[in-house]
């Protein structure tokens, strides 16, 4: 299946010069999504993935039906002050300032495997920071997934060594 004629360019959103790359078509087809999940559990069978980390907000779309898959727990990654109970945080730039992520600071044990799942890897700001956080609790990352990366922008080099797989790859626009 072709999971690029499911995504939707949305031109200059959030802001005038930015490609948006619309997952929202993918959601809607069952057949889609359910090929989606499967590709991206599919690399992780047997790795010992312990827990399955998804990054706010449509990382958890994707990263829950791939802990279910695989049969572990999912930890959600939030935007600062939305998760309830103690936490740690994890600040990363953006183009135009910082932003700060955060994690139950019982969200895994320590030596637990994860997994960081989002739906798109663009700087690699936002993975990089919840991989702080596993790490940060004692947690390692296995991989990250990503449904779609804009290699362009070369986050996948920001992440490594850790292992990244990624099912639909756009180069530069």
């Amino acid at each position: 299946m072709d999971l690029r004629s499911f995504v939707r360019d949305v031109p200059d959103f959030p802001k005038p010069g930015i490609l948006f790359k619309d997952i929202t078509p993918v959601l809607r087809d069952p057949h889609a999504f359910g090929y989606a999940i499967d590709r991206l559990t599919e690399p992780f069978w047997g790795k010992g993935i312990d827990v399955v980390v998804g990054i706010e907000a449509r990382g958890f779309l994707f990263g829950v039906p791939i802990a279910q898959r695989l049969g572990v727990g999912f930890v959600p990654v939030r935007k600062k002050g939305k998760l309830p109970y103690k936490k740690r945080a994890a600040t990363y730039a953006l183009e135009y300032g910082f932003d700060t992520v955060e994690m139950h600071e019982d969200a895994l044990k320590e030596g637990h495997h994860a997994l960081v799942v989002d739906d798109l890897l663009a700087t690699g700001g936002t993975a990089k920071a919840a991989i702080e956080l596993v790490r940060g609790l004692g947690g390692k990352v296995t991989s990250c997934a990503f449904l779609i990366e804009l290699s362009f922008l070369e986050g996948r080099e920001k992440l490594a060594p850790t292992e990244v797989v990624s099912l639909v790859k756009y180069e530069a626009e």
